[in-house]
């Protein structure tokens, strides 16, 4: 069985599992990690084929989620909070919808059940454009994204999943071969026809369009008692783009 890489945050007797997004890892959550561990044993996880965790050429959202269940097992964890960023969103739905008596409540930030049309095709192209062969500085990674991401911001997030290698060359930590391979299935929708009847907080960013209002009568079908809040000025980053209130309303529900 192989066990998700994970930081620990914290020593309290309730567990909280945090799930990054797409091209994501768990260092982007080390700043509000650091705030839920006060409350939780947070536990911060690589995905698979993401950051440090193992690659493997299944994809696909229940295989992320069994990937979080082999990882309560390993760690004897019963029952947790959990919640999931983006596609991180899409996997820990999973887990909730097949594996109820593992959630508590359960935290979505700003994703929704249903399929997305294909909208990473610049960061796709950008990512394969880089030749690692060429690359001499870390810095010179950027320079391929360039021509194909305009936003700073997004090319210092996927430059933060360079790494440097014992030959020392460079490379992605993420399996970008299988990401890409599979995106379209990354951004669609296979959810299982079921009902998590717990808690549940869909918290999307103000200025995205993750989470629209006619979302609504989706999301309640699998989740008849979801709950619909955004953070406001913040898009789809609503975590880094508005950490106090982000932390604010997800600390509130979790402890209410």
């Amino acid at each position: 069985m192989k066990i998700l890489n994970s930081k620990i945050i914290g020593e309290k007797p309730k567990h909280f599992i945090i799930a990054h997004g797409l091209f994501g890892q768990l260092d982007n959550w080390n700043t509000l990690g650091k705030q839920y561990g006060d409350y939780f044993t947070t536990h911060l996880v690589d995905l698979r084929n993401h950051g440090r965790s193992f690659h493997d050429e299944d994809t696909s959202h229940h295989a992320m989620a069994e990937d979080l269940r082999n990882y309560m097992i390993y760690h004897k964890i019963e029952k947790a909070h959990f919640m999931g960023h983006s596609m991180g969103g899409k996997v820990v739905m999973d887990l909730a919808l097949n594996h109820p008596e593992r959630i508590d409540k359960l935290l979505i930030a700003d994703m929704a059940p249903k399929a997305y049309p294909p909208h990473h095709e610049e960061i796709l192209s950008g990512l394969e454009s880089v030749d690692f062969s060429q690359v001499e500085l870390r810095s010179d990674v950027e320079d391929f994204l360039e021509s194909y991401i305009p936003s700073k911001s997004v090319r210092l997030f996927l430059m933060k999943n360079v790494k440097r290698k014992k030959d020392e060359t460079y490379a992605f930590r993420f399996n970008l071969k299988a990401l890409s391979r599979d995106y379209d299935n990354l951004v669609g929708n296979n959810l299982p026809e079921k009902e998590f009847l717990k808690p549940v907080l869909f918290l999307g960013g103000e200025n995205s369009r993750y989470i629209l209002p006619e979302d609504k009568e989706q999301i309640l079908k699998y989740f008849p008692k979801a709950t619909i809040d955004y953070v406001s000025n913040a898009g789809h980053w609503l975590h880094a783009e508005n950490p106090k209130e982000f932390f604010d309303k997800t600390i509130s529900f979790l402890k209410k």
